[in-house]
């Protein structure tokens, strides 16, 4: 995070909650609600009316930077999941007519989640925000280690309980077999896989003469997502999102 004013909200708000006003007094009003937008838009912070506060990805997020480098972890005596409850379901921004699930999965895998990754062919593991994130077709999903689990482009409840069982079904098999999987080589990424999720307008406000062009840099790591201002439009979360995992193979 390159912004010394969004470091310093993200830094007050791991003592908890914070109103806008104890924000702005502890960190100066200018241009505030221009960094929280940033922020919520990057999902590490929630905003409900006056109160705002870091979200499971901006806790995680935030434990990864101010921890230090921890033990290997592996998956002995880590113990079965079973998938709980499914506490929310909620329309997608893009499309009305899917659904974002946020689940929850018990016990909490910790750092023994990062051994999963070669399990899921399109699944990333991220120790700085402790997730796993995995892509199935259009679907985008992101397991904590704290044990909460988050879904978009649902179809359904029922689908989304189908899609959770898997998930812990191939989790709990790999416990049961003791078996570390073994690391999977990362792989390349396509530019036309890339350029399928930007908005297509060319619009150059990323510097680049089109989109491909930026898709090919993004694709050699050249350039950050977030230097499209296009993707943040709402009408295009989801592509962001899906865009965000590609990334993380990189």
């Amino acid at each position: 995070m390159n912004n010394a004013m969004r470091r310093k909200v993200m830094a007050l708000l791991t003592e908890g909650k914070k109103t806008r006003e104890e924000i702005s007094g502890a960190v100066g009003p200018a241009m505030l609600d221009y960094h929280l937008s940033i922020l919520e838009g990057a999902k590490l912070v929630h905003i409900q009316d006056d109160g705002v506060a870091l979200t499971d990805f901006g806790m995680n997020f935030m434990q990864g930077k101010s921890e230090k480098p921890r033990a290997s972890a592996d998956l002995k005596g880590a113990k079965p999941v079973d998938v709980v409850e499914v506490r929310q379901l909620l329309p997608c921004i893009a499309d009305k007519s899917r659904f974002r699930i946020i689940a929850r999965m018990e016990p909490p895998l910790g750092k023994a989640l990062s051994l999963l990754e070669p399990l899921f062919p399109r699944g990333r593991y991220s120790d700085s925000i402790g997730s796993l994130i995995i892509q199935k077709g259009t679907v985008l999903i992101t397991l904590y280690g704290t044990g909460n689990v988050t879904m978009t482009m649902i179809k359904d409840q029922e689908e989304a309980m189908e899609i959770l069982e898997g998930l812990s079904e191939t989790i709990n098999r790999a416990i049961a077999s003791g078996v570390t999987p073994a690391p999977r080589e990362r792989v390349r990424i396509d530019p036309l896989e890339v350029n399928r999720y930007l908005p297509g307008t060319n619009c150059r406000e990323c510097g680049e003469q089109s989109c491909y062009s930026f898709a090919i840099r993004l694709a050699n790591g050249e350039v950050p997502v977030d230097s499209c201002p296009t993707l943040h439009e709402d009408r295009y979360a989801v592509r962001l999102e899906h865009l965000r995992a590609l990334m993380a193979y990189l």
